[in-house]
């Protein structure tokens, strides 16, 4: 795991050079796609970096082993990812998943898991539960899973999620003013990082 305060002489020299230069790239593109996803909401191209999107880091490499006996394991349990954003590149193994429901509710019996299959060159974006919050719904969080890997190869992903950076008391997030009016009132109240956080740890 890598984050904003990691000291790059911490990270393996075998896999350093490449690490750093995934980051530098990945948060590119995680600024163009939080710009064109702030446009789709009808604000600036820099509106959400402005409100901190960008300011704090994570990596997370995984590798995921052959597994010979899949049907006595769990895989990656469902779950949505809490930050703002991931920007994730996977190999050609495959296993990620995702949850999609063809009706209005979850229990119409119409929910079921679509593979996310793995194109070469192509990168992941994911929206989370802040990113769902401070949009006020607009956006939608994922739920998605890894399932066990029957394959005869490793699985290997690498994830740079991203995170507000403001973490005071009196840094708060919720619904985007602009977003909220009296036909569209705030769906969620407003929260700081370490009351969003708690929920969690």
């Amino acid at each position: 795991q890598i984050d904003n305060n990691t000291d790059p002489a911490l990270i393996p020299a075998t896999c350093r050079a490449e690490l750093l230069e995934w980051n530098a790239r990945a948060t590119a593109v995680g600024r163009a796609v939080l710009g064109l996803l702030s446009e789709g909401l009808g604000l600036p191209a820099a509106a959400l970096e402005e409100a901190s999107c960008l300011g704090s880091r994570v990596m997370v490499c995984h590798y995921y082993p052959v597994c010979p006996e899949p049907e006595r394991t769990m895989g990656i349990f469902p779950h949505t990812d809490p930050g703002v954003a991931v920007v994730l590149a996977q190999d050609g193994v495959g296993g990620l998943q995702v949850k999609h429901t063809a009706g209005a509710g979850e229990d119409d019996g119409r929910t079921h898991w679509v593979d996310v299959k793995p194109v070469p060159g192509a990168l992941v974006i994911n929206v989370g539960d802040l990113l769902q919050m401070m949009s006020n719904d607009e956006y939608r969080s994922v739920e998605h899973r890894v399932v066990m890997n029957t394959r005869h190869e490793p699985r290997v992903s690498i994830a740079l999620f991203f995170n507000p950076g403001k973490r005071g008391d009196s840094d708060f997030y919720g619904p985007l003013p602009e977003l909220v009016s009296e036909e569209n009132p705030a769906k969620y109240r407003k929260f700081t990082m370490p009351e969003f956080l708690g929920t969690f740890f």
